[in-house]
């Protein structure tokens, strides 16, 4: 999930859960403004993209994400707020509960998506994913903007951004309907299909809360289809930039599968050097030309040993070390 979104979640949750200000030295508009700021902290490991772009995918949601750490980073965050508020005269105790709803909301908003989250980090590198809702997803962030306003429409209740988060778990739960749709489709194209101990998963795809990439795993190549689960006939592409991206999501009736090896992208082979191309599944958006993950080996023709590096969409290569 993109990091301003993560903020306004923040901020939602954080005013849902506001308590009476007669009990407390925070103001609300202070506790929103922390739970902003704490549920976009876990970001702050963008500074790995600085060290390389390897480090960042490897990197990137790990142990700020972590809901082993979490405890720990609630109190740095509450301490710190505790020190920068003056003039009320509150403690990191006063913080650390909103601080701590703020870092949880960021860790579920990645959860939710495909890339994966180390949650039990640094014990374990395992990336966990629930794959229901695309990384940018305009109608979760519109839910959440939604709530934000009807709070500052009605300051004094509760009761716009705790409707506005039940709506939002409704969404996610539709989401996740869908991802079991997508699921069961793949599973049914690989029984059709002959496929023995085939794996089924289903990415989400942008503009709709139905696109989706469903793959099926079978051996050492895979077969991917880019669908919508309740079309029946396919939208044309008008152009513009929505469009692009909704079009090549057709009914499940007229699903293409596409078979091809794992991760490979392209060999290049030439002179001086040749170079084998790798991408993921997971930034393959059809209409949209840019991939952020494509990386690749490279070996100048009489040299020893082959260079990592990242393929730039204008055809140059950064190097991936």
């Amino acid at each position: 999930m993109d990091t301003l979104t993560h903020a306004l979640s923040g901020a939602l949750l954080a005013r849902a859960t506001a308590p009476d200000p007669a009990r407390t030295r925070i103001t609300t508009a202070a506790r929103m403004v922390a739970g902003a700021l704490a549920a976009a902290f876990p970001d702050a490991d963008f500074f790995l993209a600085y060290v390389s772009p390897v480090a960042y995918l490897t990197g990137h949601r790990g142990v700020t994400h972590s809901i082993l750490v979490l405890p720990l980073w609630a109190f740095l965050l509450a301490w710190c707020l505790s020190k920068l508020v003056r003039g009320r005269n509150t403690t990191w105790r006063d913080w650390i509960g909103v601080c701590a709803l703020g870092v949880g909301a960021h860790i579920v908003g990645d959860l939710i998506t495909s890339f994966g989250t180390m949650i039990y980090a640094p014990l374990s590198d395992a990336r966990v994913a629930w794959s229901t809702t695309f990384i940018i997803d305009l109608w979760f962030s519109g839910i959440i903007v939604a709530g934000l306003v009807a709070s500052s429409v009605f300051r004094r209740s509760r009761a716009p951004a705790i409707a506005g988060l039940a709506v939002l778990a409704g969404y996610v739960g539709l989401q996740a309907f869908a991802h079991s749709r997508a699921i069961d489709f793949g599973a049914e194209h690989a029984r059709r299909a002959g496929f023995r101990a085939a794996e089924v998963s289903a990415i989400p795809r942008p503009v709709s809360p139905f696109n989706w990439m469903v793959v099926v795993t079978e051996g050492d190549r895979y077969h991917y289809a880019n669908v919508n689960l309740v079309r029946e006939v396919s939208p044309p592409d008008t152009g513009g930039f929505i469009s692009r991206l909704d079009a090549p999501y057709v009914p499940l009736a007229r699903a293409k599968w596409v078979a091809d090896y794992p991760a490979l992208y392209r060999v290049d082979r030439g002179n001086p050097s040749t170079c084998v191309w790798f991408q993921d599944l997971r930034f393959v958006i059809p209409g949209r030309d840019a991939n952020i993950f494509r990386y690749g080996l490279c070996k100048e023709e009489g040299a020893a040993d082959w260079q990592a590096f990242r393929l730039l969409d204008d055809g140059s290569l950064e190097p991936a070390g």
